[in-house]
């Protein structure tokens, strides 16, 4: 436990250092970029990705995915966006029917793994991606809507002295989800089916509840991402389903340490992960480079992570082994 504790802590302080790093070349870069305006932009924009990946780590760390994240935040902003154009306008009522159609598609994704034994959450959670960008075009009528109420928009746009309130909610969120991980029985399950399923089995967990649990919460966090990216904008476009916006959770989930293989990741990394994720994004804007490159540097980002991780645990592997050999 305390070496696993050790890696995490390197893990997290490696991704901070990076983060800080690139933070010190693009205040050189542009002056722009250390005004406090662009700081709470950066933060506005990081609570979106950080809600889509504080799911998604759950789905990792139990060597799963879920790409239908970004797709269920759209559909589930567009499921309001219907409402609103049928003229139910009451903001609890729209809030709380996107929180459960969220949770409910998170539900579904884990049935589908777990009951129906699908071989791999991949498959079903990119079948429901692209199931979910359908429904978000066909429920707007593949039209843009605004005019959402202000108890809506709230969540995404309000601010206490230019500091955005939603991502104090995200700070909220994170501390409850990091106790849940390392203090309860829950997390202890969650990282446990991730190291090893058998094990987890045997020792009386039950691992298809633990992995429901797991995509329930991802698509509830999908849903609450949902909301906030309204209140950014003040529309819903059924179009933004197909965006690579699984693709920065998953980067910020593996940016901070978290890996494809399971039993690992911790919420401090993603959260660190993140914010290196769109401040990267706020610096394209800033220095005016092309959005095909900015998606070429994002993915070999992310190819950087994974190969850091297998190499990580390449030599972890290699050091069990010269180990067990010494005392044998």
């Amino acid at each position: 436990m305390n070496k696993k504790k050790k890696s995490n802590g390197s893990s997290i302080l490696g991704t901070l250092a990076a983060l800080i790093i690139l933070c010190v070349v693009l205040t050189i870069c542009s002056n722009k970029f250390l005004t406090y305006s662009n700081i709470m932009s950066v933060l506005k924009q990081t609570t979106f990705t950080a809600l889509l990946a504080s799911g998604m780590l759950l789905c990792l760390i139990t060597a799963g995915i879920d790409l239908s994240v970004g797709a269920n935040a759209t559909f589930c902003a567009c499921v309001m966006g219907m409402m609103v154009k049928a003229g139910i306008t009451n903001p609890v009522l729209l809030l709380v029917v996107a929180l459960v159609v969220g949770t409910l598609i998170g539900l579904i994704n884990g049935l589908l793994l777990t009951r129906l034994h699908l071989p791999h959450p991949f498959v079903s959670t990119l079948g429901m991606k692209n199931f979910l960008w359908g429904a978000s075009l066909l429920v707007t009528g593949s039209q843009m809507i605004s005019g959402f109420p202000k108890g809506v928009t709230a969540l995404g746009s309000a601010t206490i002295g230019g500091f955005p309130v939603s991502f104090i909610v995200l700070i909220v969120i994170y501390i409850i989800m990091h106790i849940m991980l390392t203090r309860t029985a829950l997390g202890r399950s969650i990282y446990c089916a991730g190291g090893n399923m058998e094990a987890t089995r045997l020792s009386g967990i039950n691992s298809a509840n633990v992995l429901t649990f797991c995509y329930v919460v991802s698509g509830f966090m999908a849903a609450l991402a949902g909301i906030v990216s309204v209140g950014r904008s003040g529309i819903c476009n059924g179009a933004n389903a197909i965006q690579p916006y699984d693709t920065d959770a998953i980067a910020a989930c593996v940016i901070g340490g978290a890996s494809f293989m399971g039993g690992k990741g911790t919420m401090a990394g993603t959260l660190i992960g993140a914010l290196v994720i769109a401040v990267l994004r706020n610096g394209f804007t800033l220095l005016a480079i092309d959005s095909s490159i900015q998606n070429m540097v994002l993915g070999l980002v992310i190819i950087g992570a994974v190969l850091l991780d297998v190499t990580r645990e390449s030599m972890a592997a290699k050091a069990r082994r010269k180990e067990a050999a010494a005392k044998a």
